[in-house]
């Protein structure tokens, strides 16, 4: 039996727990073992996955909860929710990793600071190769259940596999002489955990606000809708995105002269075949203004 969206989602996540528990432990203990702030840094972000996960984990459990009374066009923008409580925990863990090391950068007592050992530079490498794995992992399912929550959660581990080339560089650096390439290696991984949080909340939000949607396929919307019969041209055509979804709003010119009956099978043409076509759309609301034709 095909598995629903929910549950991709649900096991996608369970499995991304898991994998970032024991990753996240090994570093750490691969970072105070081996003496690597950089690290450490790094672990605690992978740990943060975690939190973040069971976040997205909470949000599609919300979001496929069918309409009811007091929701009458769904609850998908709770994956909006989760994906902008996310981009907060982000940016707050990239703050502090950040600080941390712009802090032992400041101090400037760099051959105080220990010089990792080889255990970190094979953490490092390890997790580069673990968290580009759970990246294409989560990402091919966001895609294929389209699941914005999922998504933002799939970049979460692509920035943790950039930070970790920034560790393995901060920790190859150290050993090889230039101890303060470690804690700056924290700063570098600040920013890369900044710009996703920053790239995840902009992209919820803009699906919070009625958006519309891209170009391209409104213009395949036009395009469908004018190949309908009855349809003499399209008087305004509106979208907005709701969660991972799309209304569509409609205004098409037909006959008027012809019945409503006609009238109304023109509508629902149009109707049918942009819900068909186009399976984002969750509903399409069509209004027709009638149009005199004069003979020659």
């Amino acid at each position: 039996m095909e598995k629903s969206n929910e549950q991709i989602a649900m096991q996608v996540s369970r499995n991304s727990i898991i994998g970032n528990v024991l990753l996240s432990g090994f570093k750490l203990f691969a970072g105070v073992f081996a003496q690597s702030a950089a690290m450490i840094s790094d672990a605690i972000h992978s740990l943060s996955d975690v939190f973040s996960t069971i976040i997205v984990m909470a949000g599609v459990k919300m979001a496929n909860k069918k309409p009811d009374k007091e929701h009458p066009y769904g609850h998908e923008r709770f994956e909006c929710v989760a994906a902008i409580i996310l981009s907060v925990i982000l940016f707050a863990t990239g703050a502090g990793i950040g600080w941390a090391g712009l802090q032992k950068v400041i101090a400037g007592n760099y051959g105080g600071l220990a010089t990792p050992g080889m255990l970190a530079l094979v953490a490092a490498i390890i997790s580069i190769v673990v968290k580009e794995a759970m990246y294409w992992y989560t990402r091919n399912a966001a895609k294929k259940i389209d699941s914005s929550a999922l998504m933002a959660d799939a970049w979460h581990h692509r920035s943790d596999a950039f930070s970790s080339v920034g560790s393995f560089i901060g920790i190859l650096g150290a050993r090889l002489g230039f101890p303060i390439l470690d804690p700056a290696a924290c700063i570098v991984i600040c920013l890369f955990i900044l710009k996703a949080a920053v790239d995840i909340f902009r992209d919820a939000v803009g699906k919070m606000i009625d958006k519309a949607c891209d170009e391209q396929t409104a213009a395949e919307m036009r395009e469908v809708i004018l190949a309908q019969e009855s349809v003499l041209g399209i008087d305004q055509l509106k979208t907005r995105l709701f969660g991972d979804k799309i209304y569509v709003d409609v205004e098409i010119r037909s006959d008027g002269l012809v019945t409503l009956e006609q009238a109304h099978d023109a509508a629902q043409r149009v109707h049918d075949v942009i819900e068909k076509q186009f399976p984002k759309v969750k509903h399409c609301m069509v209004h027709v203004n009638p149009v005199i034709m004069l003979a020659d």
